[in-house]
């Protein structure tokens, strides 16, 4: 039986199902919660709602919400426990989302390298480069309808999730956006890579051009403090044009934890290696070889300073030097 027809077999069995995003959705986790959605209703599902934890911050991710008409709920607003069945996608651990952990999850699809939790039905491919890939599989074995509005979800979030196919895609997400291109709304796609900054995530931006350290070929930097959660990743993919700089590591205070966004095109570097061997001990962090990302608490950070602007420059210094230490350079930085 094939894994598809094995996720159908469950859904089959299923009356209610909560697909569970992680926090701060993307448009890979997105897509693929909006195809599994399609999947559960084509097999008996009679309820099915997509939640999403922390915030649509992202431009294009609340453009790609709103364009395509997706309906998602904030976690607050929706008792997860009282689902049936829950599916955590495009992420397959605690900690990654806002649901408590006594909530058991029946459907795990990702394709993040880690310790995925155990389930019915488990599928974690960390050779795949989206999760919106394997829904697209899985799509197409059960011979479920691909809707224009679901193709061009599925489109933009693959070319999203591999920034235009250059930070390692694979064979199989060419052969993905293949499948989903002549349904898509191509329009529609254009409006959402036209979508607007808005002024907080411009002001990060700028924020981290300024505060740039740089060491050989690395460089850190941060975004202040800031609500836009999805300017630290932004922030990153500019930083990495600067000339001669191949890694990146950005960070900033949201809320009340250090979120950190890395980014490295160095084939010597592993990112997510990096970020974990750098700050495993303090938070949640890993990812991929050329991208990753974390949440550390402030815990103790919070009592080191009396404001804002000493609290951010205790946590700059700690920050850069356990990041360059676990590339192993050493000596004065540049701007």
């Amino acid at each position: 039986m094939s894994r598809a027809a094995e996720l159908a077999a469950v859904l089959e069995e299923t009356v209610s199902l909560a697909i569970v995003c992680h926090d701060n959705p993307d448009p890979d986790c997105l897509a693929s919660a909006l195809a599994l959605a399609e999947i559960a209703s084509a097999h008996g599902v009679e309820d099915v709602v997509i939640v999403y934890g922390g915030e649509i911050s992202h431009q294009q991710n609340r453009a790609f919400v709103n364009l395509l008409e997706i309906d998602v709920e904030a976690f607050e607003d929706v008792d997860v426990a009282g689902y049936e069945a829950s599916a955590f996608v495009d992420h397959s651990r605690y900690g990654a989302n806002t649901v408590s952990d006594a909530v058991d999850p029946t459907i795990v699809v990702d394709h993040h390298p880690g310790d995925p939790l155990g389930a019915p039905f488990v599928d974690v491919r960390v050779e795949y480069g989206a999760t919106a890939t394997i829904f697209v599989e899985y799509l197409l074995k059960l011979d479920v309808a691909i809707t224009e509005r679901l193709a061009s979800a599925l489109l933009f979030a693959l070319h999203r999730e591999r920034l235009d196919y250059i930070r390692e895609p694979t064979a199989r997400e060419y052969e993905a956006a293949l499948a989903v291109y002549p349904e898509a709304d191509l329009e529609v796609l254009d409006q959402l890579y036209g979508s607007a900054f808005s002024p907080a995530t411009i002001d990060a931006i700028g924020r981290a051009i300024t505060s740039r350290e740089r060491r050989g070929s690395s460089l850190v930097a941060n975004v202040g403090i800031t609500p836009e959660t999805d300017a630290l990743p932004q922030a990153a993919d500019y930083l990495l044009n600067l000339e001669g700089v191949d890694t990146v590591l950005v960070f900033g205070l949201v809320s009340d934890s250090i979120r950190i966004s890395g980014r490295s095109i160095d084939p010597r570097v592993h990112i997510g290696e990096t970020l974990e061997g750098a700050f495993g001990g303090l938070g949640a962090t890993g990812g991929h070889h050329d991208m990753a990302g974390g949440q550390i608490d402030l815990g103790l950070f919070g009592d080191e300073a009396d404001d804002d602007d000493a609290l951010l420059s205790f946590v700059s210094r700690r920050i850069s030097r356990r990041f360059f230490e676990a590339l192993n350079l050493d000596g004065d930085g540049e701007v």
